[in-house]
Parts: structure tokens; C-alpha cells; sequence
């Protein structure tokens, strides 16, 4: 009986890994993906019924990989294997999506700014302030938080959102902040400090490009929206 014919976990782990290598990550369902991966980490267990507890508790394989270590490790069976080899999807996902913006002209790549924007933000369970500072050809030179806040409010100060852009000899700025809540809709308080860091930059001929709102379920560009 050869491996591919083994009823036990091993075949099991074989056809998995020969499914995805043949037909790509949409050949799997959620919860066979994170399985597959989570094989990496504990080679030998039948890991079926871990990534399926996964899936119920956190909804979906985009929210399992971007759970808190705290938040997995209250799941029955996950430890620091596993959430090793979660954290590390996590960040090579965040990393190649950066790497598809940074030192590239944003306004001619938009989509890309919003992929990353929403695979480095929207599962956050706390607010974040993230600013990409711009040269005058609008390739990002630095990407930054800036500020972290609760699950519903960060405080941004438009004096030292100004302050950082001088120091990088900014052009232009693109503000993104996510809803942990998952509405992107932006708030009055959105709105107005928006409106106070594009007055105060334009002043010093800097251009606020966009605002960005991200949440779980889409995003909000005030820019596109007519807020300011």
C-alpha cells in the first residue's frame, strides 16, 4: 500500500498536499488550507479536527492567521507550534503584499495600496493608524503606525502626522485607519481630523492624498467619497 493509498492520517496528509500542488489553494476549502499548514507544524497529528475548531471560533481562514497568539491559544489544542506557524502566514502575507508598494508610484497602483492596506489592517482587533509618506513621484517612502489605539478609537494629532512627513521630506501622504467593528464607514470625528491634516498640510505644500478606512467587510476612500 503506497502513502496515496493509506486510509490513515499520513494518506490523508498526501492527497491534500497533491490536491493543492495540482489545483492551487481554490482546490481546498478553508479549513483544508489551514490544515495543510498546520501539518508544518505538528507533522504527525490528524489536524482536521484542529483547523475546523479554527474556522467556527474566528469565522475564516483570513481571520484565524491575524487572531492575537492570546486569542488562539484559548482554542482547545492550539500551542506555541501552532501559533508559530500561523503568525509566520501572517507576516509573509503582509510582507509580500508590502513589497507589491513600496518604492512603486502609488497612484498608478492603487489596488495594490488597498490589498495591502486591508491584509496588514482589516482583522486588527484594535484601531490602528498607519501613514505611507510619499516623494514627489509618489513612491512610498516609509510606511509607519503612527498610532495604536482601543477597539474603537485611536487619537491622531495632525501637528505630529505633519511633523513626520517634514522630518521624511514628504511630498504626499495617504492616512489609512481600520474599524475593528467592520463597518468602514468613516466617523464625524474621521472626518474632521481628515479635513485638519489636509488643511495644515497643504499649507506646507504637502498633498493628503486619501483617507482610508478599512474594515472586514470593504473599505472607504474619503477622498472618494467627497469628505474633504
Amino acid at each position: 500500500m503506497t502513502a496515496g493509498d493509506d486510509p490513515g492520517p499520513s494518506g490523508h496528509r498526501e492527497r491534500l498536499r497533491r490536491r493543492f500542488l495540482e489545483g492551487g489553494d481554490s482546490a481546498l476549502a478553508d479549513y483544508e488550507l489551514l490544515e495543510l499548514l498546520l501539518f508544518q507544524a505538528q507533522a504527525r497529528r490528524d489536524m482536521k479536527p484542529l483547523a475546523k475548531r479554527l474556522i467556527a471560533s474566528f469565522g475564516s481562514f483570513g481571520a484565524v492567521i491575524s487572531a492575537s497568539p492570546a486569542d488562539l491559544a484559548r482554542v482547545g489544542g492550539v500551542g506555541p507550534s501552532v501559533i508559530t506557524a500561523l503568525k509566520v502566514v501572517r507576516a509573509a502575507a503582509v510582507r509580500l503584499a508590502r513589497e507589491e508598494v513600496v518604492d512603486r508610484p502609488v497612484l498608478s497602483s492603487w489596488q495594490q495600496v488597498l490589498d495591502y492596506c486591508r491584509i496588514a489592517m482589516a482583522h486588527e482587533g484594535i484601531e490602528q493608524f498607519r501613514l505611507l509618506f510619499l516623494d514627489s513621484k509618489n513612491a512610498v517612502i516609509a510606511d509607519e503606525v503612527q498610532q495604536t489605539g482601543t477597539v474603537n478609537h485611536t487619537p491622531v494629532y495632525p501637528r505630529e502626522v505633519i511633523k513626520r512627513a517634514l522630518e521624511l521630506g514628504a511630498t504626499a501622504l495617504i492616512m489609512v485607519h481600520n474599524h475593528p467593528s467592520g463597518d468602514p464607514s468613516p466617523s464625524k470625528a474621521d472626518i474632521e481630523m481628515t479635513r485638519s491634516v489636509a488643511d495644515a498640510a497643504g499649507r506646507l505644500g504637502i498633498t493628503l492624498h486619501d483617507h482610508i478606512v478599512i474594515g472586514r467587510s470593504g473599505h472607504v476612500s474619503m477622498r472618494g467619497a467627497g469628505l474633504f
